[in-house]
């Protein structure tokens, strides 16, 4: 068994005899298994203890940009607030640069701002576009680690993404509102913010390949690079209802749910079914009044801790391999909605 801590400290820690931890150390007959376990648990929580001490003073500076509605953008605001004194011992203090709509070379100014400022790392949500890589590389390069947010940008020098496998939710997505809209005549709207993020065009491919695979029928009307702002979602939205009067399901993949319905209002159609991501100011009083039936719902604090953690450990503080683990996704209705 690997010790790199003294016998002494290894035997402090598991309550038992430094003889006994010796015995343990160089694998000699007679130890029982529960002892073994006892010196692996402390030598584990020495681990932890350490990367405590490693993060005592420590303040890292995180800047968090994202292009996303304001809703959005307040709901991560929010929950990284929330999530910081669990980052303790360590010090973490954030600044917010968000933008509604954006071009991208505007993004690129505001990465390019943070390297020349200095920076501990960004948390970032932007669209899949090449300069926008390309300014994540000179982030990389200048020692600044890049964690994605929600929608993943792979090809570039990210050093992690966090967020769910959006795949998956449009394929469960998919998989609900066939059960709910079991007619093949119901065509069913996509509502997409921008088809440059990458987790919207992931969530829609899977959501059209688990649609096929299911052998569903229902003709899929697109709704795109509307930004997610309410007017603009609210005209194209009426004017896709008048143009395809089949449309009887939505699954929304970029937001604007609250215009997405007055749109329904506006022209007198009643939306059977409606499947809906996060639980944000706009979702909840929605799935409350069970105007949506589904949400597709990931706990963002949890997300938000992650990213400040990869961070630390993108500059030694924590120990652990960085990896994109993806996050839960949690099908919530109207009688289970979290408190």
């Amino acid at each position: 068994m690997a010790h790199p801590y003294p016998i002494r400290e290894m035997a402090r820690q598991s309550g038992l005899s430094e003889a006994t931890v010796d015995r343990v150390l160089n694998q000699r007959a007679g130890v029982r298994a529960s002892t073994a376990a006892n010196v692996a648990q402390a030598i584990s929580d020495l681990d932890r203890q350490r990367s405590q001490l490693r993060l005592v003073g420590r303040t890292f500076i995180v800047d968090v940009v994202m292009q996303t509605p304001d809703r959005f953008s307040s709901a991560v605001r929010s929950a990284l607030e929330l999530e910081l004194p669990s980052l303790r011992p360590a010090v973490v203090r954030s600044r917010f640069h968000f933008r509604e709509t954006a071009k991208s070379g505007e993004l690129v100014k505001t990465l390019d701002d943070i390297r020349r400022r200095g920076s501990m790392g960004v948390i970032l949500k932007a669209p899949d576009e090449p300069d926008v890589v390309e300014a994540i590389g000179r982030l990389q390069d200048s020692k600044i680690p890049v964690v994605t947010l929600v929608t993943d940008l792979p090809l570039s020098q990210r050093v992690a993404y966090v967020g769910i496998d959006n795949r998956a939710a449009g394929a469960t997505a998919a998989y609900l509102i066939n059960q709910w809209l079991p007619g093949e005549h119901d065509a069913i709207l996509m509502a997409l913010s921008r088809s440059a993020f990458r987790g919207e065009e992931e969530r829609e491919m899977g959501f059209r390949a688990a649609m096929r695979e299911r052998g569903a029928g229902h003709p899929l009307i697109e709704a795109t690079d509307t930004d997610g702002i309410d007017s603009v979602v609210r005209d194209r939205t009426i004017s896709l209802l008048r143009e395809h009067p089949d449309i009887t399901g939505v699954y929304s993949i970029g937001g604007g749910n609250k215009a997405i319905l007055e749109a329904f209002d506006s022209v007198d159609r009643h939306c059977r079914v409606f499947v809906a991501h996060d639980l944000d100011q706009d979702n909840l009083p929605l799935i409350q009044s069970r105007k949506i039936t589904a949400v597709l719902h990931h706990d963002l604090r949890h997300d938000l801790r992650r990213a400040a953690q990869v961070i630390m450990q993108a500059h030694g503080a924590i120990e652990g391999p960085i990896e994109s683990i993806p996050s839960q996704i949690n099908i919530t209705t109207p009688y289970n909605v979290p408190a």
